[in-house]
Protein backbone atom coordinates (compact mmCIF):
# COMPACT_ATOMS: atom_id res chain seq x y z
CA UNK A 1 0.00 0.00 0.00
CA UNK A 2 1.41 3.29 -0.97
CA UNK A 3 2.18 5.34 1.82
CA UNK A 4 2.56 9.08 3.55
CA UNK A 5 5.39 10.69 5.43
CA UNK A 6 5.67 13.93 7.21
CA UNK A 7 9.10 15.14 7.13
CA UNK A 8 10.20 18.25 9.43
CA UNK A 9 12.75 20.85 8.19
CA UNK A 10 15.36 21.86 10.73
CA UNK A 11 17.34 25.49 11.47
CA UNK A 12 17.80 27.67 8.18
CA UNK A 13 14.05 27.31 7.19
CA UNK A 14 12.91 30.35 9.45
CA UNK A 15 12.00 34.12 8.02
CA UNK A 16 10.68 36.95 9.57
CA UNK A 17 7.01 36.97 10.59
CA UNK A 18 6.96 33.66 10.95
CA UNK A 19 3.93 31.96 12.37
CA UNK A 20 1.94 35.46 12.51
CA UNK A 21 -0.61 33.99 10.27
CA UNK A 22 -1.11 31.00 12.57
CA UNK A 23 -1.59 32.84 15.51
CA UNK A 24 -4.31 35.09 13.89
CA UNK A 25 -6.34 32.49 12.84
CA UNK A 26 -6.09 29.87 15.46
CA UNK A 27 -6.45 29.49 19.70
CA UNK A 28 -4.46 26.18 19.21
CA UNK A 29 -1.93 28.90 17.97
CA UNK A 30 -2.56 31.18 20.51
CA UNK A 31 -2.45 28.70 23.84
CA UNK A 32 1.17 27.25 22.00
CA UNK A 33 2.82 30.63 21.92
CA UNK A 34 1.47 30.91 25.59
CA UNK A 35 2.95 27.76 26.66
CA UNK A 36 6.21 28.37 25.00
CA UNK A 37 6.55 32.15 26.34
CA UNK A 38 6.26 30.21 29.83
CA UNK A 39 8.60 27.59 29.22
CA UNK A 40 11.56 29.40 27.05
CA UNK A 41 11.45 32.52 29.28
CA UNK A 42 11.01 34.80 26.85
CA UNK A 43 8.96 36.54 24.23
CA UNK A 44 9.61 34.12 21.67
CA UNK A 45 6.15 35.00 19.89
CA UNK A 46 7.37 38.96 19.92
CA UNK A 47 10.71 37.59 18.35
CA UNK A 48 9.15 35.39 15.72
CA UNK A 49 6.61 38.19 14.66
CA UNK A 50 8.43 40.92 14.72
CA UNK A 51 12.57 40.64 14.71
CA UNK A 52 14.42 40.91 11.59
CA UNK A 53 16.44 38.13 9.92
CA UNK A 54 20.04 38.80 11.86
CA UNK A 55 18.20 38.18 15.28
CA UNK A 56 15.81 35.00 14.54
CA UNK A 57 18.56 33.32 12.64
CA UNK A 58 20.49 33.57 16.17
CA UNK A 59 20.21 29.54 17.21
CA UNK A 60 18.51 30.39 20.83
CA UNK A 61 15.95 31.80 18.90
CA UNK A 62 16.15 29.82 15.40
CA UNK A 63 15.17 26.48 16.72
CA UNK A 64 11.97 27.12 19.00
CA UNK A 65 10.30 29.09 16.29
CA UNK A 66 10.37 26.87 13.47
CA UNK A 67 9.27 23.88 15.70
CA UNK A 68 6.02 25.80 16.90
CA UNK A 69 5.52 26.57 13.29
CA UNK A 70 5.97 23.25 12.52
CA UNK A 71 3.65 22.19 15.33
CA UNK A 72 1.03 24.28 13.87
CA UNK A 73 1.37 22.81 10.53
CA UNK A 74 1.22 19.42 11.79
CA UNK A 75 -2.24 20.67 14.01
CA UNK A 76 -3.56 22.42 10.77
CA UNK A 77 -2.76 18.63 8.41
CA UNK A 78 -4.71 17.09 11.91
CA UNK A 79 -7.51 19.43 11.37
CA UNK A 80 -8.13 18.59 8.22
CA UNK A 81 -8.08 14.94 8.89
CA UNK A 82 -5.12 14.18 6.99
CA UNK A 83 -3.98 10.77 7.85
CA UNK A 84 -0.28 10.30 7.32
CA UNK A 85 1.79 6.40 8.12
CA UNK A 86 5.58 7.83 9.29
CA UNK A 87 7.90 10.86 10.35
CA UNK A 88 10.82 12.08 10.38
CA UNK A 89 12.48 15.41 10.82
CA UNK A 90 16.20 16.93 9.75
CA UNK A 91 18.36 17.39 13.08
CA UNK A 92 15.87 19.86 15.30
CA UNK A 93 13.22 18.61 12.96
CA UNK A 94 13.48 15.18 14.33
CA UNK A 95 12.16 16.40 17.69
CA UNK A 96 8.47 17.97 16.11
CA UNK A 97 8.98 14.55 14.25
CA UNK A 98 8.55 13.06 18.03
CA UNK A 99 5.77 15.15 18.98
CA UNK A 100 3.76 14.17 15.55
CA UNK A 101 4.36 10.45 16.82
CA UNK A 102 3.29 11.25 20.06
CA UNK A 103 6.68 10.16 21.77
CA UNK A 104 7.09 13.34 23.51
CA UNK A 105 5.25 16.24 24.40
CA UNK A 106 4.74 19.78 23.21
CA UNK A 107 6.00 20.77 26.83
CA UNK A 108 8.36 18.41 27.36
CA UNK A 109 9.91 19.28 23.48
CA UNK A 110 9.83 22.53 24.01
CA UNK A 111 12.56 22.12 27.42
CA UNK A 112 14.49 19.95 25.17
CA UNK A 113 14.80 22.96 22.32
CA UNK A 114 15.35 25.13 25.32
CA UNK A 115 18.16 23.60 26.40
CA UNK A 116 18.99 22.24 22.95
CA UNK A 117 19.30 26.05 20.85
CA UNK A 118 20.84 28.03 23.80
CA UNK A 119 23.74 25.46 24.46
CA UNK A 120 24.26 24.98 20.27
CA UNK A 121 24.26 28.63 20.62
CA UNK A 122 27.06 28.84 23.41
CA UNK A 123 28.75 26.16 22.27
CA UNK A 124 30.08 28.27 19.34
CA UNK A 125 32.01 30.50 21.62
CA UNK A 126 33.62 27.94 23.68
CA UNK A 127 34.40 25.85 20.88
CA UNK A 128 34.00 28.39 17.73
CA UNK A 129 33.35 26.20 14.67
CA UNK A 130 31.24 26.77 11.34
CA UNK A 131 29.77 24.72 8.63
CA UNK A 132 30.82 24.53 4.83
CA UNK A 133 28.00 23.42 2.08
CA UNK A 134 30.45 21.39 -0.82
CA UNK A 135 28.16 21.28 -4.24
CA UNK A 136 29.17 18.97 -6.67
CA UNK A 137 31.96 17.45 -5.16
CA UNK A 138 33.21 14.12 -5.67
CA UNK A 139 33.81 12.05 -2.61
CA UNK A 140 37.52 12.02 -3.07
CA UNK A 141 37.33 15.44 -2.72
CA UNK A 142 35.36 15.67 0.40
CA UNK A 143 37.62 12.48 2.17
CA UNK A 144 40.61 15.11 1.11
CA UNK A 145 39.06 17.66 3.35
CA UNK A 146 38.05 15.49 5.93
CA UNK A 147 41.99 14.91 6.68
CA UNK A 148 41.91 17.99 8.25
CA UNK A 149 42.18 17.96 12.10
CA UNK A 150 38.58 18.30 13.16
CA UNK A 151 36.86 18.29 9.94
CA UNK A 152 33.96 15.48 9.70
CA UNK A 153 30.74 15.17 7.60
CA UNK A 154 27.50 17.07 9.16
CA UNK A 155 25.00 16.10 6.54
CA UNK A 156 24.81 14.31 3.21
CA UNK A 157 21.93 16.20 2.01
CA UNK A 158 21.85 15.08 -1.40
CA UNK A 159 24.12 13.28 -4.15
CA UNK A 160 25.30 16.76 -4.83
CA UNK A 161 25.03 18.60 -1.77
CA UNK A 162 27.41 17.34 1.39
CA UNK A 163 28.03 19.74 4.24
CA UNK A 164 31.24 19.39 6.72
CA UNK A 165 31.68 21.13 9.84
CA UNK A 166 34.93 21.78 12.14
CA UNK A 167 36.68 24.50 13.82
CA UNK A 168 36.41 28.11 12.58
CA UNK A 169 40.04 27.84 11.60
CA UNK A 170 40.12 24.28 9.79
CA UNK A 171 37.02 25.31 8.25
CA UNK A 172 38.97 28.60 6.18
CA UNK A 173 41.47 25.66 5.57
CA UNK A 174 39.15 23.29 3.86
CA UNK A 175 37.87 26.09 2.00
CA UNK A 176 41.67 27.40 0.61
CA UNK A 177 41.91 23.06 0.02
CA UNK A 178 38.68 22.82 -2.00
CA UNK A 179 39.66 25.67 -4.20
CA UNK A 180 42.99 24.02 -4.99
CA UNK A 181 41.19 20.45 -5.58
CA UNK A 182 38.64 21.97 -7.98
CA UNK A 183 35.59 21.84 -5.75
CA UNK A 184 33.08 23.32 -7.76
CA UNK A 185 31.40 25.59 -4.89
CA UNK A 186 31.64 25.83 -1.48
CA UNK A 187 29.01 27.92 0.84
CA UNK A 188 29.45 28.89 4.24
CA UNK A 189 26.51 28.09 6.29
CA UNK A 190 24.93 30.83 8.79
CA UNK A 191 25.10 28.67 11.67
CA UNK A 192 26.97 29.66 14.94
CA UNK A 193 28.95 26.22 15.75
CA UNK A 194 30.31 23.46 14.35
CA UNK A 195 26.87 20.99 14.60
CA UNK A 196 26.74 17.43 14.02
CA UNK A 197 30.31 17.13 15.20
CA UNK A 198 32.58 16.46 18.08
CA UNK A 199 32.79 20.02 18.97
CA UNK A 200 29.39 20.04 20.25
CA UNK A 201 30.23 17.58 23.40
CA UNK A 202 29.13 19.66 25.54
CA UNK A 203 26.11 20.44 24.17
CA UNK A 204 25.63 16.42 24.46
CA UNK A 205 26.33 16.39 27.83
CA UNK A 206 24.28 19.13 28.88
CA UNK A 207 21.06 17.95 26.72
CA UNK A 208 21.59 14.60 28.89
CA UNK A 209 20.36 16.01 31.94
CA UNK A 210 17.31 17.26 30.35
CA UNK A 211 16.11 14.19 28.07
CA UNK A 212 17.15 12.14 31.59
CA UNK A 213 13.68 14.31 32.74
CA UNK A 214 11.30 14.08 29.89
CA UNK A 215 8.81 10.93 29.40
CA UNK A 216 9.23 9.18 26.14
CA UNK A 217 6.86 7.28 24.89
CA UNK A 218 6.56 4.48 22.18
CA UNK A 219 5.48 6.12 19.09
CA UNK A 220 2.61 5.41 17.91
CA UNK A 221 4.29 5.31 13.90
CA UNK A 222 7.53 4.66 12.73
CA UNK A 223 10.27 7.46 13.21
CA UNK A 224 13.46 7.26 10.98
CA UNK A 225 15.88 8.90 12.98
CA UNK A 226 19.52 10.76 12.07
CA UNK A 227 21.46 8.71 14.11
CA UNK A 228 20.68 5.43 12.31
CA UNK A 229 18.91 6.57 9.16
CA UNK A 230 16.59 3.51 10.23
CA UNK A 231 12.95 3.53 11.31
CA UNK A 232 11.79 2.84 15.34
CA UNK A 233 8.95 3.36 17.68
CA UNK A 234 10.81 2.12 20.64
CA UNK A 235 10.96 4.96 23.23
CA UNK A 236 14.52 4.11 24.54
CA UNK A 237 16.34 3.69 21.18
CA UNK A 238 14.42 6.97 20.43
CA UNK A 239 16.09 9.06 23.28
CA UNK A 240 19.42 7.47 22.90
CA UNK A 241 19.35 8.72 19.29
CA UNK A 242 18.04 12.02 19.56
CA UNK A 243 20.59 12.54 22.36
CA UNK A 244 23.71 11.32 19.82
CA UNK A 245 22.63 12.94 16.62
CA UNK A 246 24.07 16.55 18.04
CA UNK A 247 27.75 15.14 17.48
CA UNK A 248 26.86 12.57 14.66
CA UNK A 249 26.06 12.83 11.08
CA UNK A 250 22.93 13.72 9.68
CA UNK A 251 22.19 11.36 6.24
CA UNK A 252 19.35 12.77 4.74
CA UNK A 253 19.72 10.70 1.68
CA UNK A 254 19.95 7.14 3.61
CA UNK A 255 16.97 8.26 5.40
CA UNK A 256 14.84 8.62 1.86
CA UNK A 257 16.18 6.06 0.29
CA UNK A 258 14.67 3.90 3.37
CA UNK A 259 11.36 5.43 3.46
CA UNK A 260 11.14 5.05 -0.19
CA UNK A 261 12.03 1.11 0.36
CA UNK A 262 9.16 1.57 2.92
CA UNK A 263 6.95 2.55 -0.23
CA UNK A 264 6.73 6.50 0.70
CA UNK A 265 4.95 7.44 -2.44
CA UNK A 266 4.24 11.44 -0.93
CA UNK A 267 6.39 13.33 1.23
CA UNK A 268 5.27 16.63 2.93
CA UNK A 269 7.16 19.19 4.03
CA UNK A 270 5.61 20.14 7.46
CA UNK A 271 7.16 23.58 8.61
CA UNK A 272 8.88 26.59 7.18
CA UNK A 273 10.00 27.21 3.64
CA UNK A 274 10.83 24.61 1.08
CA UNK A 275 14.34 23.28 1.76
CA UNK A 276 13.33 19.49 2.29
CA UNK A 277 11.34 19.93 -0.96
CA UNK A 278 14.50 20.50 -3.06
CA UNK A 279 16.55 18.46 -1.31
CA UNK A 280 13.94 15.34 -1.94
CA UNK A 281 14.09 16.04 -5.85
CA UNK A 282 17.80 15.52 -6.05
CA UNK A 283 16.93 12.17 -4.11
CA UNK A 284 14.05 10.23 -5.25
CA UNK A 285 11.25 10.30 -7.95
CA UNK A 286 8.53 10.58 -5.20
CA UNK A 287 6.64 13.48 -4.88
CA UNK A 288 7.33 15.93 -1.84
CA UNK A 289 4.91 18.59 -1.26
CA UNK A 290 4.16 21.43 1.24
CA UNK A 291 1.16 21.24 3.74
CA UNK A 292 -0.24 24.27 2.90
CA UNK A 293 -0.82 22.10 -0.31
CA UNK A 294 -2.88 19.73 1.26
Amino acid sequence: MDKIALIFPGQGSQYPGLGKDSFELSSFAKDLYSAANDILGYNIKEISFNSNIDQISNTKYAQPLIFIYSILATYYLKEKGFKFDMVSGHSLGEISALVSAKSISIEDALKIIKVRASTMASSGYKNPGKMLALLNATKEQVDELCNIPTIVIANINSENQVVVSGSEKNIEKAIDVSKKIDIRKVIKVNVSGAFHSPLMKDVTDDLKKTLDNVNFNDAIMPVYQNMTSEPTINKVKLKRNLLNQIENQVNWVKIINNMDKDNVKLYIETGPGTVLQGLNRRITKNKTIGFNEI
